[in-house]
């Protein structure tokens, strides 16, 4: 770039001077060097002195702010992805950058001793100390130990570019997820509200006709003149009463009562917990152990290949070694690894599906085998359990039941008594023996094993289906006690009950209150769902159509539709204490908001003064009116009563 600039001589007014033009000076200005340094921003050469100013600011900056984490670029450029894989590498070797200067002592070029190469730039400089070429020969002339990182090839680039985005998708996938199940959580509130707001409308103008029809009622009482008429009706409902919380019933608030009696405490939830955590410790290390016996060697020579592969992939540098590496990966993943005895061991019965009762704390696990289990495994796995017990917390005390493919594990220092029944399973034994594959011969009962693995199939469905369901839960725990307390119902107790108890109230469309839920409950069994020709209930946990009452006979089936009856007619009339073995509860006490205005008397402080004759005689009369009332309400009775059991 060039600009002229006209300037005007300074001379006297004396000869030709004078008389000559202004001469033109041109002036060409240069402008600084700027260096390009990729995948940075423009830089110019600048002087020491605001090098130096920029350091320090550079440094207090550093020292102020702690240095942010940046988000992970898009990599959709190689550029950009060799700025993402290099890592901040230090300078080194700026001693044997020496500086060549001109006459004048300025600095013209830079030499380097070890790469033996020149420079102009000053900016070069430090991107030279920084390059690949410059520390590798700083490695082989002045320090060996120096470390030089493997440049990763454009394979291992392509591959964390995939898992990078692999990663990104996965994210933006689970915020979707999150946000649809938020917006659907939404929509079933609000429905759940509208819902509610609906039947308490409806509620409400009920209210509103009833209190109407007593009211026309009560004018044609007076109009006709009657002497003793009916009291005047309640206050008509409010609509923003009826739009409050919903009150309980007098069922629900007996169920919820029996719940929290039955429901365990907190020291025998506790105690629960123990045993369950020491039981299912000491199982995976007895499962270690008979491993490393049954396999010796084995552990070790995997660690080694792991580390051998983890060597090989940090020391890779060229494709080919990269597709190997991967071609044997494969061949070792085909290859199948030698199996553990005990697989895993998981929870059944009321401890997964949170069924247990108070007092009745007997609880069952479920160990999974890779074949068939075996009485000498079974022997081994009780040999060996009980020092790993002994490295827990708590004493106890074990026995060994072959007939029932169990252990069981019992507490013995705690005053709350505790047991788990460990049964030992494999998927292998749904498979019959044949001619060509035979069982062992100690192996264990096949029918006690297949109902380990039901058990694990309900417990599955159960946590699936029911636990998500209102007042589902409540009602099974009380319909254990039920079951429990009455012999009748005890053939119905367990998967059968709890089956029952989800597709009824799964089937009501609504939330239901446990008040409802247990009246709908005995409803279905009234109407004779289990009757020899009622409709039945499938098993959804088995593949062929079975029955889930197929184990009661037809006397238990009459039996128990008769006690849910019986039962059906205690709660109609207000007596569901006597279904629910319990006391009645007293009326709940209501805080009236009217205020009493009665004026006190004058000679209210003096208690000891009698009354006036007529009020007194007032008194007399209504009492006498009341007991009137009475005789002929029990009279009324008796003679209903002695009527019927003539009849």
């Amino acid at each position: 770039m060039k600009t002229t600039a006209s300037t005007s001589t300074f001379g006297t007014s004396v000869g030709a001077n004078a008389a000559q033009k202004p001469k033109v000076v041109t002036k060409q200005l240069t402008t600084p060097k700027i260096a390009f340094v990729g995948g940075t921003k423009l830089m110019t050469a600048a002087t020491d002195a605001e090098k130096k100013q920029a350091a320090e600011s550079k440094a207090a900056g550093n020292q102020a702010t702690p240095t942010a984490t940046s988000p992970v670029p898009a990599l959709t450029d190689n550029k950009m992805a060799e700025e993402f894989f290099e890592q901040e590498i230090t300078p080194v070797g700026e001693d044997y950058v020496e500086e060549v200067k001109n006459e004048t002592g300025k600095v013209i070029s830079f030499n380097c001793k070890l790469c033996e190469c020149k420079f102009n730039d000053p900016n070069a400089k430090e991107m030279h100390m920084k390059g690949r070429r410059h520390r590798l020969q700083y490695k082989k002339k002045v320090d060996p130990k120096y470390q030089v990182e493997v440049k990763p090839t454009a394979r291992v680039r392509k591959f964390h570019e995939e898992k990078l985005r692999r990663q990104m998708a996965k994210d933006e996938f689970l915020r979707r997820r999150d946000e649809e199940m938020r917006v659907q959580v939404e929509m079933r509130r609000y429905e759940e509200d509208v819902y509610w707001k609906r039947f308490e409308e409806e509620r409400f103008m009920e209210e509103r006709l009833q209190y109407e029809e007593e009211m026309e009622f009560f004018e044609w009482q007076r109009r006709r003149g009657i002497p003793h008429p009916r009291p005047v009706p309640p206050k008509p409902p409010m609509m923003h009463d009826m739009m409050t919380k919903r009150p309980d019933t007098v069922i629900d608030r007996h169920v919820m009562a029996k719940h929290a009696s039955i429901y365990p405490t907190e020291e025998e939830l506790a105690a629960v917990q123990n045993i369950v955590t020491c039981c299912e410790k000491s199982l995976k290390l007895v499962s270690d152990y008979i491993s490393d016996a049954d396999n010796p060697g084995v552990p070790m020579e995997e660690e080694k290949t792991a580390e051998v592969k983890k060597v090989e992939v940090e020391e890779t540098a060229t494709e080919e070694k990269e597709e190997n590496k991967e071609e044997t990966k494969k061949e070792e993943e085909k290859e199948p690894a030698n199996p553990r005895a005990l697989k895993g061991v998981m929870r059944v019965g009321v401890l997964a599906k949170g069924l247990l009762l108070r007092g009745d704390l007997n609880m069952s696990l479920v160990v999974l085998c890779s074949e068939k289990p075996t009485r000498t495994l079974l022997e081994r796995v009780a040999d060996n359990l009980p020092k790993r017990l002994a490295e827990t917390e708590g004493k106890f005390d074990i026995k060994l039941c072959v007939e029932e493919a169990a252990i069981i594990v019992f507490t013995t220092d705690q005053e709350i008594k505790t047991s788990i029944k460990i049964l030992l399973s494999s998927p292998a034994m749904r498979e019959t023996a044949s001619e060509t594959t035979k069982d062992p011969p100690d192996v264990l009962d096949r029918q006690k094993c297949l109902d380990a693995l039901a058990a694990l199939r309900h417990a599955k469905w159960f946590q699936a289906r029911a636990n998500c369901l209102q007042s589902c839960v409540i009602i099974i725990r009380v319909l254990r006690d039920l079951c429990e307390r009455i012999p009748t119902w005890s053939p119905l107790n367990g998967w059968p009950m709890e089956l029952l108890c989800e597709r009824v109230i799964a089937s009501a469309g609504q939330p239901l209150t446990p008040g409802e839920s247990l009246r709908r409950i005995f409803e279905a069994i009234a109407g004779g769902i289990i009757l020899p020709g009622g409709p039945g209930m499938y098993d959804p946990c088995e593949k062929d159509a079975t029955d889930a009452f197929g184990h009661l006979t037809n006397q238990q089936r009459e039996d128990i539709t008769a006690s849910a009856q019986h039962a059906l007619r205690l709660i109609v009339f207000r007596q569901v204490h006597k279904v629910l073995g319990m006391e009645p509860l007293p009326p709940p006490q209501r805080n009236s908001t009217k205020t009493n205005r009665k004026r006190r008397r004058d000679d209210s402080e003096g208690g000891d003064k009698e009354p006036v004759d007529g009020k007194k005689d007032k008194k007399e009369g209504v009492e006498n009116a009341g007991s009137a009332v009475d005789m002929a309400t029990t009279e009324g009775a008796s003679s209903s009563s002695s009527s019927q059991e003539t009849k």
